[in-house]
Order: C-alpha cells, then structure tokens, then sequence
C-alpha cells in the first residue's frame, strides 16, 4: 500500500510540473496571438494567466475523496473570473468576476454543509479571500502554501491525527505540498500567474488540511495564523499600496492584517453595502493598530475620499468618526 503511494505521490509531482510547463508554452504562444484575452495580460511584455488550472485538476483527481468536490465548485467558479476579468455589470458597482467568485464561495459553503462539515463550511469558503490577495505577488501565494503545508504535515505526525476514508490524513497535504512545490519555480520567477483557478484551489485544499488538523477550532486558528503569515509577507507592497491609493502613510501591522481579511472587490462591495458613500475617520490608536482604518476604509465615499491617516488629516466629505 505504502509503496504504491509513493509511486502516486511521484507521479503528482511530476505530472504538476510537467503540466505547468507545457501549459506555460501553449498559454504564450496563443496569447502572443492575441487569442487569450484575460488569460495573458500585458504584464512584463505578457504573462500565461490561470496556469494553475494545473493544480486545480490535479487536485481534484487525487485530493481526499470528498473533499476534492469543494475544490471542483470553487475551480469552475475561479476559472469564470479569470477568463472574465474586471468587467462591471452594467452600472453595478460590481463585476462579473467578483460574482462569479462570490457564487462560488456560497456553493462551497452550501456543498460543506451537505458533507457534514457544519459551520466550518463558512471558514473553509472565506480563506478564498486572504489567498487572493497572497497572489497579487510572484510567488507568495506559493510560499504560503508551501510553509501551511508543511506546518499541517508536522502537526498531524505530532498529533497522530486518525485515517480518513482509508487513507492516512497527511496524504491531503503531503499532495497539496508535491502539487505547489512542482508548480512554483516559474511562479516565483514571475514568469506564470496562479489565476484565481489556482489561488482559490490552494485556499481550499489548505482549508481542508487545516480542519484536519483539529477540526473547527484547528481551522480557526491555522486560518488566523496563515492570514498573519500573508499579512507579513505581502507588508512591503501593502505599505507603498496603502500610502500611494487609501492615503495611509504609517500603516500598522493590523491595517496589514485587516487588508488581507477583507480587501479586494468583494469586500469593498460590503463596505459599500453597509457604509454606502460614508468614511469613518479613525482617531482611536487602540482601533488603529487593530488595522480599523483599512476596515472601515470605504472606496465608494463621496468624492472618493480617501482615509486619512496620523499623519495626513487633509477634511473629506462626510467623515463619522471612530
């Protein structure tokens, strides 16, 4: 049994990264074509988009049986944001690719209910979000990936975690480890991009891994712990994005973490919803380094106003204050 499981284990490795090589050749020479649309965005004279619809097929082969159906949902779903890109729907302050994921983490969520995972579903859904903004970035998301999966793998040789379906409980990560270290060495590079196909694949495989571990207050706590790591990794560019765009010149390690909670369109589109065009100005330093003026920073504020920060005060339109 052992021995067939390492040849699987080989053959996975192997299969992600020769697939992610010649995906990265097809993807260039028809996006040199003018043919991929959104798949190939002229980023550094071109880059393949969505070359992690390696993983996300290998991991819906051979990912625990069961809960490889979740990385299914959330692929097809992924796949629609890719091919659709930033698009708006009509005059909607919302686009069709923020919809697509957004629908996708709801059927995963309605899917973990109906493998009894419980309210554990609505965690496993919501890590789609910090994993997406890990992979504004060559090569984090892959890094994180890498490090959870190995921090996964020692805690559950430590624990002795018990057998799932037959199969030993650190196969799930073992998998998701060979899959991503085969994968990244262009990642890194920056010569391919994850997509959300496989950014949102890995979200979920490490989810999982995650609830494996110790259940819901495992998953809880290892998703805390990774969207720290992420805050921690991405600090450098978070610092210039939030000087130069939300006019926060001395961002906290909580303004950090709260980006990689709660950034990107979907969780501008709450704000939006719940502050409608209003901005908090946030004076409070207990709030401030909890990271409540990424929170509560609102883009769709009148006059696109922007959060001030300690040190830059200018008057916006108008400001609630916290």
């Amino acid at each position: 049994m052992y021995v067939n499981m390492i040849i699987t284990l080989i053959y996975i490795f192997l299969l992600s990264a020769i697939g992610t090589i010649v995906l990265n050749v097809i993807f260039r020479f028809v996006g040199q074509k003018g043919f991929l649309g959104n798949l190939y965005p002229n980023v550094r004279g071109g880059i393949p988009r969505a070359i992690g619809i390696v993983p996300f097929l290998i991991l819906c082969f051979y990912f625990l049986p069961g809960y490889n159906s979740l990385i299914l949902i959330i692929g097809i779903f992924a796949l629609f944001d890719d091919i659709l890109g930033r698009k708006r729907i009509g005059s909607l302050p919302i686009e069709w690719g923020q919809l697509s994921r957004g629908i996708g983490m709801i059927m995963v969520f309605i899917a973990g209910l109906y493998l009894d995972l419980g309210i554990a579903s609505i965690f496993i859904a919501l890590l789609v979000q910090p994993m997406n903004i890990a992979d504004m970035q060559p090569g984090s998301a892959c890094m994180v990936t890498i490090v959870m999966s190995l921090v996964v793998i020692c805690l559950m040789l430590i624990l002795g975690t018990a057998p799932i379906h037959g199969l030993p409980a650190i196969y799930s990560p073992v998998i998701l480890l060979l899959v991503c270290l085969a994968y990244s060495p262009l990642d890194f590079l920056g010569k391919i991009m994850l997509g959300e196909i496989g950014n949102h694949s890995f979200a979920i495989a490490l989810a999982v891994c995650f609830y494996l571990v110790g259940g819901l207050i495992g998953l809880i706590i290892l998703e805390f712990v990774l969207v720290c790591f992420i805050a921690f990794v991405r600090r450098s560019t978070l610092r210039t994005f939030f000087s130069t765009k939300l006019g926060i010149s001395d961002p906290t390690f909580g303004d950090f973490f709260m980006d990689v909670l709660t950034g990107g369109g979907l969780g501008d589109l709450i704000r939006k919803l719940i502050l409608n065009d209003k901005q908090y100005k946030i004076s409070n330093q207990f709030l401030i380094n909890l990271g409540f003026r990424r929170l509560l920073f609102n883009p769709f504020a009148s006059r696109n106003a922007k959060l001030p920060s300690r040190r830059n005060n200018p008057k916006k339109p108008r400001l609630g204050k916290l």
